[in-house]
């Protein structure tokens, strides 16, 4: 104790009691903006980030690495953006199910917190394209005939006219824009997934992309008012096939004809 009191009384206490106090002042100052960067940078909190980075380590890491640098399994996710883990996890085509030509969409495995912590973590690993804000989605506010044409211009080609999805190369296919949600039709748009090409601000503004999204989701309201859609490939397959049909029963006509006796 006698020792004890004898240091408090060394001259250079009080400098070494405030350079302490000036270290823990500066250190927490630090943390606190480092927290408050990170947040203000991809718009999550540090513990968001943080449970995502868990998610990802636990759930995605053997196909993208633990840095989220890509494997020959995965690609590198760095500077893909928070939309893209929206729309990939989202849609249930992340985690994938098993390898194959391009991911397809199965039941959503992780619930929206989940989702959200996952896309924090990998848009704290790099710039890329956010998370839509509502203004952008709202219908009410676009225009389905300017969208129709954006459309038909850069989507039907392998989407169908009608939205119906198709066939690509190799056992990719579009997929069928029915029952997709609108967040995720722009997510879509902006971040490319499997084949499809990336439309930025530059292709597509963000009012046409919504104007896209009032198209389809009225056609989609529409449904099929000429009764079956046959695929919804339009005249040729509906001529494909009351040509057989009708040959068909033609054929079956003239065998009934000729197997009477006479």
């Amino acid at each position: 104790m006698k020792a004890l009191s004898q240091r408090r009384r060394h001259p250079l206490a009080a400098v070494a009691l405030l350079l302490m106090g000036l270290l823990i002042t500066g250190g927490l100052y630090m943390a606190a903006g480092s927290v408050n960067e990170a947040k203000a940078a991809t718009g999550y909190s540090a513990s968001d980030i943080e449970q995502g980075e868990k998610l990802f380590v636990a759930n995605c890491a053997t196909c993208h690495g633990l840095n989220a640098e890509g494997t020959a399994d995965g690609p590198s996710l760095i500077g893909v953006g928070a939309a893209a883990v929206d729309f990939q996890v989202g849609t249930g085509r992340m985690p994938m199910q098993m390898q194959g030509p391009q991911a397809q969409a199965k039941p959503v495995q992780f619930d929206d917190d989940q989702i959200s912590q996952l896309s924090a973590f990998v848009a704290s690993l790099g710039a890329g394209p956010a998370i839509p804000s509502d203004d952008v989605l709202d219908t009410s506010q676009g225009n389905s005939a300017a969208g129709g044409t954006v459309f038909r211009v850069n989507c039907a080609m392998c989407h169908n006219a009608a939205a119906a999805g198709g066939a690509l190369t190799r056992g990719k296919f579009a997929p069928a824009l029915a029952g997709v949600s609108e967040k995720h039709i722009y997510e879509a748009m902006i971040t490319g997934p499997q084949n499809m090409p990336v439309f930025n601000e530059s292709n597509i503004s963000p009012d046409e992309k919504r104007d896209v999204i009032t198209f389809l989701k009225e056609i989609e309201s529409q449904g099929s008012p000429g009764g079956a859609k046959l695929g919804s490939l339009g005249p040729v397959a509906e001529g494909l096939f009351i040509w057989t049909a009708g040959l068909g029963i033609i054929i079956g006509f003239t065998i009934w004809l000729t197997s009477r006796p006479s």
